[in-house]
């Protein structure tokens, strides 16, 4: 028996996060009756219906994408810009783990696992995020400092971080700054500078805990491996 929440994810439908939502707002419907409860258990043999929709459970599927700029990490838009989703060739009903802001590049995941999402995202879990931001200004320790014991971003303090200045360019006015962080909060990296005075330029995520660019060029993608995925499913054992 497994819960309900944790069943829905890992047939691809979506994340755990949002299948408790779901079920709390009355959404899912399991052989005819509608379950609001978050501790139901299932089996698997159940009709489970969401939104009107029979569930079924697709083959998993998990993608690593170096995101262009000027693309969306979403699966749809309403203003019909191309979504990170329209770059991969798939028929399943794949999501991108988390999201990159439409002008920052590098590592996306994207998978129709709700399970593996979760892992990915969850903070508990510490899972290195490391970017290379270019910024206007020559940073100095001050600031690193600063970065590095957490800066007040949104009201709240950010966790504490790793961070090195990789070079400065006195004639162009700008240095290059790698940081490794583990949350994932809207804006966090662009943010964190601009509570410290620096602007960022251009920004490109390198790292997502094993993941890397690996010579992927900007806009192409690959396929997980199958250790990759047991290394991620074993963070949770």
């Amino acid at each position: 028996m497994e819960r309900l929440q944790k069943f829905i994810a890992s047939s691809g439908y979506t994340s755990r996060r949002k299948a408790e939502e779901l079920i709390k707002n009355g959404k899912v419907i399991v052989n005819g009756e509608i379950v609001t409860e978050l501790g139901t258990k299932v089996n698997g043999k159940e009709e489970i219906i969401i939104n009107g929709e029979l569930l079924k459970k697709e083959e998993k599927e998990y993608y690593l994408l170096n995101k262009p700029r000027e693309v969306i990490s979403a699966v749809s838009d309403d203003k019909n810009r191309k979504t990170v989703v329209d770059l991969i060739n798939t028929d399943k009903r794949i999501f991108p783990i988390g999201r990159l802001d439409y002008d920052t590049t590098g590592v996306l995941l994207l998978t129709n696992d709700g399970e593996f999402a979760n892992i990915m995202m969850h903070p508990n879990d510490k899972i290195d995020k490391v970017y290379i931001a270019k910024v206007r200004g020559i940073i100095k320790g001050d600031a690193i400092n600063k970065l590095k014991n957490g800066v007040i971003i949104d009201g709240k303090k950010c966790e504490k971080c790793r961070v090195k200045l990789r070079k400065t360019n006195i004639a162009n006015n700008t240095s290059t700054v790698e940081i490794v962080i583990h949350e994932g909060r809207n804006h966090q990296v662009k943010k964190m500078f601009e509570a410290v005075g620096f602007e960022v330029l251009k920004l490109k995520r390198e790292r997502v805990g094993i993941f890397t660019l690996d010579k992927i060029p900007s806009g192409s993608y690959r396929k997980l491996t199958p250790k990759e995925i047991s290394i991620i499913y074993s963070i949770k054992k």
